[in-house]
């Protein structure tokens, strides 16, 4: 039970897929209160953010540091 708890599991990573869950959830909420479309419609809006955030930060990586490689 120490090595499955020392290794991020158990009772914690379930709390912390909760907090991230509720998270996405409230940005979500937003996205459709503040543009007024459907919640399906505000999901792929913010899917669409993270993919711009990722696209942004894969392409800065390339530009400082092209030989860095990450597992």
């Amino acid at each position: 039970m120490k090595l499955l708890a020392a290794r991020g599991g158990g009772f914690g990573a379930i709390i912390g897929w909760f907090i991230r869950v509720v998270i996405y959830d409230i940005c979500i909420t937003g996205i459709s209160d503040i543009l007024g479309v459907p919640r399906m419609v505000a999901l792929f809006i913010f899917l669409g953010i993270l993919a711009l955030i990722a696209f942004a930060g894969y392409v800065l990586k390339q530009k400082y540091a092209p030989g860095v490689e990450s597992d």
